[in-house]
């Protein structure tokens, strides 16, 4: 045999199985109908070349395959247990949905008749069951419409009732023109529309003669905008919905009111948070809030009032760029018509119930029982504590935790590990127990690895 062959025949990269046998296996077929054709090539491309590179033997590789696609998730986005105490968590996908919410996300997934009315054969009118779920939460609305999310929400407000050649002047108080999370800034999502922007006030006081002397032939409404993630304290004012509708009537202007959290009514632990059924009750003529905040369900924007407002924007072009889809209408259907949503139940959370379930859990994981006030998050019941408690563990553990199976989201502060378990189903606390175990052997794993 010539050098060359006997080299040929002694590469183990020959024995490497090619990609045709691989995706025959039963089990990879199976994959390829789950994930696609395109994923389940790119895996088994990248379990070969690693076999090229001579991390694990050509044998292996069918095994390997096997495992990448069984370990391969439908979509990169990851479950995880909030153990911050942070209710409306904006980075963990603000409100967690409520089992009939879920379901009917189920149900929505293949065909439905969002546009259909199976009696008669004919187009409906989409989303008519959200829409009457919403009137019923909200009475005192006349008409109500559902869109992608809070900012399409008041994009299309502004667009629609203040975009055009005469009136364009939307006034605002100075003190309301804020900046949300990643830097987006009201202001200037309202003049993209087109819009202008007319302020009035200062940054701390705002009255009602502030309104009356901006108000003229080029206004085309008055926007009232909830301030939600930040308080300012002190000498201070600021004009009522209930004193400010009036003057709106007067005017023949509209006053729209963007309360943001979704709140439908009062709550008694938050005092201060602006609700839909109040606002409405005291002359708004139109309220915007948003779907995954304190109202507990899918994202959403979510507009209620007059039914000629309703109506102008219904019919504007943007409501259709705007417009949510049969997933978010159903999830939002099921939330207003099911249960205590997720979210409220962990808003009401008794301290005493919370702080002898936190104790149990923290002698399973051998960890301290400490104070932790919770939040509401997601702009809503700004700088209101929310009396808890945590588990306090060791703060190496932050890192094996979050990157851990299941996933879990602490609180690092003060040189400590804390878990709150205000928004960790309970039927999740013998998970939570096992991912801080194994966190604790991932530790103890690294320690023991030599070093060179």
């Amino acid at each position: 045999m010539r050098e060359d062959q006997r080299e040929t025949a002694e590469d183990p990269r020959r024995r490497i199985p090619r990609t045709d046998r691989l995706l025959a296996l039963p089990e990879v077929e199976r994959a390829r109908a789950a994930l696609g054709e395109h994923v389940v090539r790119g895996v088994v491309r990248a379990v070969q070349d690693r076999a090229r590179g001579g991390h694990i033997a050509p044998e292996d590789v069918p095994a390997e395959v096997l495992r990448a696609l069984g370990d391969r998730p439908s979509a990169s986005l990851r479950p995880v247990l909030n153990a911050t105490g942070v209710i409306v968590h904006t980075n963990l996908g603000r409100a967690p949905l409520s089992e009939p919410a879920r379901q009917a996300l189920l149900e929505a997934a293949g065909y439905t008749d969002v546009e259909f009315d199976l009696a008669q054969g004919t187009r409906s009118r989409r989303g008519a069951g959200v829409r009457t779920a919403l009137l019923g939460a909200c009475p005192d609305a006349e008409d109500a419409l559902v869109v992608n999310n809070g900012a399409a929400a008041l994009a299309l407000t502004t667009t629609a009732l203040a975009a055009g050649p005469e009136r364009d002047e939307v006034i605002v108080s100075r003190g309301e023109l804020i900046e949300i999370g990643a830097g987006f800034r009201l202001p200037d999502l309202i003049t993209s529309t087109g819009s202008t922007l007319r302020e009035v006030g200062t940054t701390n006081r705002t009255h009602a003669t502030d309104y009356t002397d901006a108000i003229g032939p080029a206004t085309a409404c008055v926007l009232r905008i909830h301030t939600s993630n930040y308080r300012i304290s002190g000498f201070t004012s600021a004009v009522p919905i209930a004193e400010l509708a009036p003057i709106c009537r007067d005017a023949g202007i509209p006053l729209i009111a963007d309360l943001g959290s979704g709140l439908l009514t009062p709550e008694a632990l938050l005092p201060d948070e602006p609700d839909i059924a109040t606002a409405l009750r005291d002359g708004a003529d139109l309220v915007i809030a948003s779907g995954d905040k304190l109202l507990g369900g899918p994202q959403a924007g979510i507009l209620l009032g007059r039914a000629d407002v309703i109506a102008r924007l219904a019919r504007h072009p943007l409501a259709r760029a705007v417009r949510a889809d049969k997933l978010a209408l159903a999830a939002l259907e099921a939330t207003l018509a099911g249960p205590t949503a997720p979210v409220l139940e962990a808003l009401r959370t008794d301290p005493e119930a919370l702080r002898e379930r936190t104790a149990r859990l923290a002698e399973r994981v051998d960890g301290r029982l400490v104070p932790h006030d919770g939040r509401v998050g997601g702009g809503g019941g700004a700088e209101v504590p929310l009396p808890g408690w945590a588990v306090a563990l060791e703060p190496e553990l932050a890192t094996p935790l979050r990157t851990g199976d299941p996933a879990v989201v602490p609180t690092v502060r003060e040189g400590e590990c804390l878990l709150d378990l205000r928004c960790v189903p309970e039927a999740d606390d013998d998970s939570l127990v096992e991912a801080v175990r194994a966190a604790r052997d991932t530790l103890a794993g690294r320690e023991e690895r030599p070093t060179r």
